[in-house]
């Protein structure tokens, strides 16, 4: 009976969602560049183009540079990633993950339902070999996924954007 209960609390916390952005600091995450630098404790990255403010990733347009940051961990098999944020003004920035990109674009192709300044879902799902976007619970595009396990990156291109959390779910 004990072993028993014991696996059902494997199963029921297995499917628990894991904070990948903890809201305090940069930990579990690294400098997408050459050296690849940790990020663990600090609450900055590239000189403030990522920072943490207040609980909240803010991407700071006033810091220039196409940069990235990427988790420590990269990340295999079927999943769900789910980022909360909200777009500012001149927003173009991405999420990658198995070798696609996804925009985070309002009004573009597929931020068609994205507003400035107001928050909106990112979701990311993988289920075998497809990928699938989906922003504000509205499937945007699908694609075949990269069989191999990566990190997941978000790119820093133009204009500002928060994001309150970003969560696997697996």
């Amino acid at each position: 009976m004990l072993a028993f209960a014991a696996f059902a609390l494997v199963l029921v916390s297995s499917a628990d969602p894991v904070a990948l952005f903890n809201g305090k600091n940069l930990d579990g995450w690294r400098e997408a560049s050459r050296d690849k630098a940790l990020l663990a404790g600090k609450t900055e990255a590239f000189g403030g183009r990522f920072k943490v403010i207040d609980g909240v990733l803010v991407i700071d347009p006033a810091v220039k540079g196409d940069l990235y940051i990427e988790t420590e961990k990269t990340f295999p098999g079927d999943l769900r990633i789910i980022i909360e944020f909200k777009p500012g003004p001149k927003c173009n920035n991405d999420v990658f993950i198995r070798g696609t990109k996804f925009d985070l674009v309002p009004g573009g192709k597929e931020g068609m339902n994205l507003k400035v300044g107001e928050s909106a879902t990112c979701e990311i799902v993988i289920k075998g070999d497809v990928i699938e976007h989906r922003l504000n619970t509205e499937s945007v595009r699908r694609a075949k996924a990269k069989p191999a396990p990566t990190s997941l990156r978000i790119r820093a291109e133009f204009g500002s954007m928060e994001i309150k959390s970003i969560q696997l779910l697996p």
